[in-house]
């Protein structure tokens, strides 16, 4: 019967053997958070004619490898806690259903933090050491967000501190280490995708609301009811579109950028796929409209900064 339900979860999900466990265990649906960051950052700085390839391509890699090691700590750690079982949709399924070692996938966390650690190094060596320090942080965080005594990602700030994290620092380190500086200007146009990126989360929760709340985690999910939560994402959204607006208004983005608008069905289309759905396996086609929403929005970005740097 074990066998039977492993199957059946795993066929529902349409998992595959061989290359493919692993790369679910990467949980490629939200490296859309490691990487879009980066392509802001880098994009704007190009608008103030500075850009090194190889500057881009070592932050790019170490913020994708970062979130990855991230999402395999989940893995460990919720397994080890016993909130992973054969019918958990909200996993990469590495452990409960192909049978990968607890230990090697944190050992393979670790070596992915190894190595972003010495990109670190080069670009801390490039720009400046103060990268090192903030780089170390949120690495810790990272760490923390599903490890130690009390996981940041079990309590109702997990929206706040992956947004902050990956939105914000990340977008404005991307900057600084091309421009060697800091503005405010980067700070506001990194708000509207810290709060894609925190809506990634928000709708992992909302998915995973009734199984967390039996193994006692407090998200905002929870807290605040499926129904209000789903209004809440839809708010999220809202909120970035407007900031994405004011920028415009006041000079801040050009006004190629609003082709950012084009995302908007995506949006919508995540608050349809959650409506009228009870089950996780029934939220996965939102969850996954949430990580194409803020990778369509943060490339038409990326791409509105390079109209402007080939209109000037």
């Amino acid at each position: 019967m074990q066998s039977s339900n492993k199957s059946s979860v795993k066929t529902a999900l349409n998992e595959k053997e061989g290359f493919h466990i692993w790369w679910r265990l990467l949980r490629p649906h939200t490296l859309t958070a490691s990487f879009v960051p980066v392509f802001v950052g880098s994009m704007f700085a190009l608008t103030e004619q500075a850009l090194d390839p190889w500057l881009f391509a070592a932050m790019m890699l170490a913020s994708i490898l970062i979130q990855a090691a991230t999402n395999m700590f989940n893995e460990y750690y919720d397994f080890k806690r016993g909130l992973d079982n054969e019918d958990s949709v909200g996993i990469g399924g590495s452990i409960v259903r192909d049978g990968i070692s607890p230990r090697t996938i944190l050992n393979l966390a670790l070596a992915f933090f190894g190595i972003a650690i010495l990109l670190g190094i080069y670009i801390s060596a490039a720009s400046s050491w103060w990268i090192a320090v903030i780089g170390a942080a949120s690495m810790l965080i990272g760490y923390l967000y599903t490890g130690g005594p009390l996981p940041i990602a079990y309590t109702p700030f997990g929206e706040l501190f992956s947004g902050f994290l990956m939105g914000t620092v990340i977008i404005s380190i991307s900057y600084f280490i091309q421009t060697l500086q800091m503005n405010w200007s980067i700070i506001l146009i990194s708000l509207p995708t810290a709060i894609f990126i925190g809506a990634i989360m928000m709708s992992n929760n909302i998915r995973d609301l009734d199984n967390d709340k039996e193994n006692g985690r407090k998200t905002l999910a929870i807290l605040l009811g499926q129904k209000n939560a789903i209004r809440f994402l839809g708010g999220m959204f809202t909120v970035a579109y407007l900031l994405t607006l004011v920028n415009i208004f006041i000079g801040v983005l050009p006004l190629w950028s609003l082709i950012t608008l084009l995302s908007v069905p995506k949006a919508i289309d995540v608050l349809k796929k959650f409506h009228g759905k009870k089950h996780p396996l029934e939220m996965m086609p939102a969850m996954a409209a949430t990580g194409k929403t803020n990778t369509i929005y943060g490339l038409l970005l990326g791409i509105s900064l390079l109209l402007r740097v080939f209109t000037n």
